[in-house]
């Protein structure tokens, strides 16, 4: 039987679009094939297919995979891609729903890019940050003389959310609390072992910050 460890798919050579998209989802959630498979209802065996196979799965199969990993089944085949969010018409019916902590904090680990709200001295700024999630803090790294480094002990916002433009659906979180420097080596350590990539924007960024919520708040937009 193929291996379903998460770290030897790297090396495989993955049969379409859907298969790396779908692998390159699960590595960065850290998730093993079992384990998605278990959450899916399938089994380590049929991810393994799903990733290095030219495979056509049913709608109800890619429906439970994108749950799964968070997403959608336009975002997890690639029919999302090249479209505009935002655009299509909302629907009757449509209605606001709060999401309670819990739902929150399980959508914030199923993300690796948000976006954080600071004030600078030249006035409010948002900026895209990898984050990963550590108890229950939210943490990113940085440069030493970035704006977000300097933004240590004020209060910041982070945000994240999920548009799916064909449905008209989508959700946000919002969290909101002081931004600190991290300077305990062990927590240093700690967060640079449990990092599972490095951050996008590249150059020297080993400067550890963290925003412990005071509040976390969240909405999805759910058709009748």
């Amino acid at each position: 039987m193929p291996s379903t460890h998460p770290q030897q798919s790297d090396e495989m050579t993955r049969g379409t679009d859907l298969g790396r998209r779908l692998a390159a989802r699960r590595e960065a959630l850290g998730m093993s094939r079992d384990e998605l498979g278990r959450r899916c209802g399938a089994d380590g065996a049929f991810i393994v297919y799903l990733e290095e196979h030219a495979a056509s799965p049913a709608i109800g199969t890619l429906v439970r995979v994108a749950d799964a990993l968070g997403l959608t089944v336009d975002d997890l085949t690639g029919a999302s891609a090249h479209r505009a969010a935002g655009r299509s018409t909302a629907r009757r019916g449509s209605t606001l729903v709060p999401l309670d902590e819990t739902e929150c904090r399980r959508l914030l680990n199923t993300h690796g890019v948000g976006r954080i709200a600071i004030f600078t001295p030249e006035g409010p700024a948002v900026l895209p940050v990898n984050y990963l999630i550590a108890g229950p803090d939210i943490a990113f790294r940085t440069s030493a003389e970035a704006v977000t480094a300097r933004a240590a002990g004020t209060e910041v916002a982070f945000e994240i959310d999920n548009i799916d433009d064909v449905t008209a659906t989508g959700w946000s979180v919002l969290a909101v609390g002081e931004l600190a420097a991290v300077t305990d080596r062990d927590e240093i350590h700690h967060l640079s072992a449990t990092a599972r990539s490095q951050p996008w924007a590249g150059g020297p960024r080993s400067h550890w910050m963290k925003l412990t919520p005071a509040r976390i708040t969240g909405r999805r937009v759910v058709h009748d």
